[in-house]
Parts: structure tokens; sequence; C-alpha cells
């Protein structure tokens, strides 16, 4: 048998589950907290069979599920950082359902200095259909110095032409426009934390207030929302990769996207689509891959 020291964090570790209602009160949390003010999210909408529609919660409403399981995260937090995240919808959560969360270690690898552990939380509705499930991958420093700052602000330079939207494409997607405040931020990341207080930030080795990466991502299912609506909550995948810090001073960042092809699926077609966020001098916040049914 494999000897495992108290504290290791292994593939395979089951993290726990949660159960809870889809509430009004945390829909419009996240309606607040990333200035989504979808009118689907108060009703009517076009998932519920009755006349008038139900409301039917924002397709992240649980972005950040899976921070609310401990256990996960390595030692050493100072500079930790997430790197990269995927998505997989399945079907909608309707306002008022009862949904169970189940936390799973499926992956840990080490890339550039940096220890990775993904994190996968699937999301059941009543009768234990899987509607969605996330992959977070979060990154870790291999130095456990917690001296000066982890990242530095100069480096994004280097990232700030990485190409995207270039080449052929079918379709570009309307951009967004999304501003962020700290009062957004304190409402998307509650409690005192380095993503809504500066100082908390320093000590952990950041110059400024580190928005949280997820506020982003949920900032680019907006987008995707908005251009492919029930085809996005059903069937809706999303791959992405956190290349640098939005901080607290940015101000905000602009979604954009391209549709590349259309694939057959069953009856139906499935659009693939690049997207990504930027800030106002053009430096990429997220990139990466989405795809919606249509």
């Amino acid at each position: 048998m494999v000897s495992i020291a108290k504290g290791d964090i292994l593939v395979g570790q089951d993290i726990g589950a949660h159960d809870f209602e889809i509430t009004p009160e945390l829909v419009a949390t996240y309606m607040v907290g990333t200035d989504d003010p979808n009118p689907w999210y108060t009703g009517p909408s076009p998932f519920d069979a009755g006349p008038s529609g139900a409301a039917v919660a924002p397709a992240l409403v649980l972005h950040s599920e899976v921070y609310r399981f401990g256990g996960w995260y390595l030692k050493n937090i100072f500079g930790n950082l997430h790197a990269k995240q995927e998505w997989d919808l399945f079907a909608p959560m309707m306002v008022g359902d009862t949904v169970t969360t189940h936390s799973t270690v499926i992956d840990r690898y080490i890339k550039r200095g940096r220890d990775y552990v993904v994190n996968e939380v699937q999301v059941y509705g009543e009768g234990g259909r899987l509607l969605s499930r996330a992959r977070t991958h979060q990154s870790f420093l291999l130095d456990e110095s917690t001296e000066g700052f982890a990242v530095d602000k100069s480096r994004e330079k280097k990232k700030r032409t990485a190409e995207t939207g270039g080449g052929d494409f079918v379709e570009e997607i309307a951009p967004l426009e999304k501003p962020v405040s700290i009062d957004m931020c304190k409402t998307f990341s509650p409690g005192v934390t380095y993503h809504n207080d500066a100082d908390a930030a320093k000590k952990l080795g950041f110059p400024d207030i580190v928005v949280q990466g997820m506020m982003t991502v949920c900032f680019l299912s907006e987008l995707m929302t908005l251009r492919f609506g029930e085809g996005w909550y059903s069937g809706g995948r999303m791959s992405v990769n956190l290349v640098n810090v939005l901080w607290g001073e940015d101000g905000g960042v602009t979604c954009k996207g391209v549709i590349r092809e259309y694939t057959s699926e069953s009856s139906a077609r499935r659009a693939h689509c690049e997207i990504w966020a930027e800030k106002a001098d053009g430096t990429k916040v997220i990139a990466g891959t989405a795809s919606a049914v249509v």
C-alpha cells in the first residue's frame, strides 16, 4: 500500500460535496458582482414550459464553488494564481432549483517553476442529472520564498501582442465592454482578500489588487450568452488560459470573439469560437476557445 503523508494533495482525492438552493439572492449577488443585468435571471426566460417562463440562473452562477471547498490548496499560497479554466455546460439551473456539487482533484503537474493542482467540480440537479462540469487549474510557486512580488507587472508587455482573432473566420462576435470596480470585486469576492484589498494583495506577493480571474471568465460567459442564448446553456464549452493579471487599477476589460467554423452535431450545428478579454492597451488577460450549439 502507498504511504500518504498528511496534507498531501493527490490525483483522485475526493474533496467533498455541497447541497444548496439556487436562490434569487444568489443570482442577484452574481448580477451585481459581474454587472450583468440579463432579464432572463429574474424571468421570464426561454427555459420553462410554462406560459411566462421561469427565471434561469446565470450559466456560471456557481463560478467560485471550487473555492468554497477547502483541503486542495498547496501549503505555499504566496503568489498562487488561477491559471486555466474549463467549463462544460449540459443543462440550465433554474432559480429555485436544489443542486449538489462534488469536488475532486483530477490532475497535478509542474510547469515553468509552478506546481499545478486541477480541481473538477461537478454540479448535479434534482434526479441526479449532470448540469455542468468545471475544471480549475490553480498554480503554486515551487520556491517557498515569501519576499518581494511574485508577479511583475512589466511581464505583461511581453504578452500584449499575443495573436487572437486573426486569420479566417465566419463571424465576429459583438464586443462586450465590462467595467471593473472595487465594489464589484467586494461583491464577487466577499471578505478581505487579495481580490479586493491592496494590503492583502501585497502580503501574498502582488503589487496591487488581483481581480479574481473567475470574474473575467464570467464576462466571457456573458459574451457567449448574448450571442448564443440557449445554445450556450445546453451544450456550451469553454477552455481559457489566464495569461495576464487583471489589476484593480486597470478599470475593466473588453471581451471579444470570432466564430471560426461550424460543424454538424446531430440535427444542429456547433459554432467553434476563439474568445479573449483585453485591457484598454490591448494586453490580453484571458484567451482560449469556446463553442455552443446553434
